[in-house]
């Protein structure tokens, strides 16, 4: 790190400065943290989605391990990068995209974070609606009638789900360290009581091998099959994988992220994705199909003891998925867009009210909003990996000059042309139409899974060649390059 520089107002807030990381986020923090982060009603949803591509339940569970196995990578990428400069996302963005720059990124992905977020705390207030009927079912009155398309029940869950996320969210990191550490391991026991629960209205007999299609696919297309369910569930993650640093930031070594990704995506994640199958193949032996989603099987369950136990684990765990997946990540890209105007406190507002203003039930129950508007959002989550990634793995070498990402001098490292860098707009504009095409072109159906991992290599690949020939400055003028042992010099490409 340079000698300190005087930070602009502009660039600079204390919450995104590298002195403001705890170094409290420790390997089984990490692992509690993707146990949060995977464990929800929208993850399971995703996981009985891939039977869609006609495979049986042994082809989903490899597809789900694959999976994970690619956002284990992706995730040591982005999270030992996060540890090392010790800054949130959208402020490391300012390394590639410029110190302006960088609020295209974090827009984008707020865009993103701020609807899934109340998709997800609508998909928890409607199951503890559900238990509410059941204890209480005088409230059923309460659950006829809608406003804006939601019953007076629905409103007052949503709305105290919603406030009690914002509480949370507003006392701080720490706060939500402490919920994911409980929140993670609660939804095992959600997860594992609604399994035991199935197989047992199943007979305690599921078949693996069973394909939950009318049509059994042909090998090839087999193959196709679990490569896009692959892809499928490693898209899943592809935003928070993105802003992974705004947590590892915290973390006190490279080694305790790595052995958290390891925990949590590599044991963790792929013991979901084979609960999340059985449970699945117990409901085709129970309904005739695999594709009821988790509000339609806890709303049957007639175990007042079972019900109770996984309604409260699942919104404890949907809280805990949304704050760290969803809450979090806007609340930074607020506050690097505006840093002398939003607090942690006040972006955090501004957030869980646009959840609000969005009506996500509306959202949800429209696949073609949920696909055409947050799906093309989303699909420029790829090529912003890309280019974060080979900006600074391969042109920087593992070099950022912390100091130099709050200088909005016109002579600034990461000034570039009044603060953008046309360069990395110019590889997003490339990668995302890639990425679009793949997502909206009727005829390319098929390649609609592989959207994010070309919006990688497309990204990526055109921002690492229109950086042909040209230096690329690791350390502000007029200070010593690193020593050679250390970091590489400034590189030419």
């Amino acid at each position: 790190m340079s000698q300190t520089l005087d930070r602009s107002a502009a660039l600079y807030n204390p919450e995104l400065a590298p002195e403001s990381a705890t170094n409290t986020w420790k390997t089984l923090n990490l692992f509690n943290w993707w146990m949060a982060g995977w464990h929800s009603m929208a993850g399971y949803t995703m996981a009985i989605g891939l039977f869609a591509f006609g495979l049986n339940g042994w082809q989903a569970i490899i597809a789900f391990i694959a999976g994970a196995i690619i956002l284990y990578w992706a995730n040591n990428l982005t999270g030992v990068a996060g540890q090392r400069e010790k800054v949130p996302f959208p402020v490391f963005a300012r390394a590639a995209f410029g110190v302006f720059g960088a609020n295209i990124p974090a827009i984008l992905r707020a865009i993103v974070a701020v609807f899934w977020y109340g998709i997800q705390t609508y998909l928890a207030s409607a199951a503890v609606m559900i238990l509410v009927m059941k204890i209480a079912p005088g409230t059923a009155g309460l659950a006829e009638g809608t406003f804006l398309g939601l019953s007076g029940l629905g409103w007052i869950c949503f709305l105290l789900l919603s406030a009690l996320q914002w509480a949370v969210l507003l006392s701080g990191l720490e706060t939500v360290r402490r919920l994911t550490d409980f929140a993670g391991p609660t939804i095992w026991v959600a997860v594992l009581a609604l399994a035991v629960w199935m197989l047992y209205r199943a007979g305690w007999t599921i078949d693996l091998s069973a394909v939950t299609t009318a049509e059994v696919p042909s090998g090839a297309r087999q193959v196709l099959g679990i490569a896009s369910a692959a892809f499928i569930v490693a898209a899943y993650m592809a935003g928070p994988s993105l802003n992974f640093a705004d947590f590892t930031r915290n973390a006190p070594s490279e080694s305790s992220v790595r052995r958290g990704n390891a925990l949590g995506l590599l044991i963790n994640a792929s013991l979901f994705g084979i609960v999340s199958v059985v449970i699945a193949l117990a409901a085709a032996e129970v309904y005739g199909d695999a594709t009821h989603d988790l509000v339609h099987l806890v709303a049957d369950i007639d175990n007042v003891t079972v019900l109770l136990v996984t309604i409260i684990a699942v919104a404890i765990a949907t809280a805990g998925v949304n704050i760290i997946c969803n809450f979090v990540a806007p609340v930074y890209d607020l506050i690097n867009i505006r840093p002398g105007l939003f607090t942690f406190r006040r972006a955090g507002t501004l957030v869980a009210v646009l959840a609000v203003v969005v009506t996500p039930w509306n959202l949800f129950s429209s696949p073609v909003i949920v696909n055409q508007l947050i799906g093309g959002i989303g699909a420029f989550m790829g090529p912003l990996f890309g280019i974060i990634t080979v900006d600074y793995y391969l042109l920087r070498r593992k070099h950022l000059d912390t100091e130099s990402l709050f200088n909005d001098r016109p002579n600034g490292l990461y000034f570039y042309r009044g603060g953008y860098n046309p360069r990395a707009i110019a590889a997003l504009a490339i990668g995302g139409f890639v990425a679009l095409l793949l997502t909206f072109v009727p005829a390319w159906a098929d390649a609609v899974p592989f959207a994010w991992p070309a919006g990688i290599v497309m990204g990526g690949l055109a921002y690492w060649l229109l950086h042909t020939g040209r230096t690329v400055r690791i350390v502000p003028d007029g200070q010593e390059h690193p020593a050679p042992n250390a970091e590489a010099p400034a590189t030419t490409r």
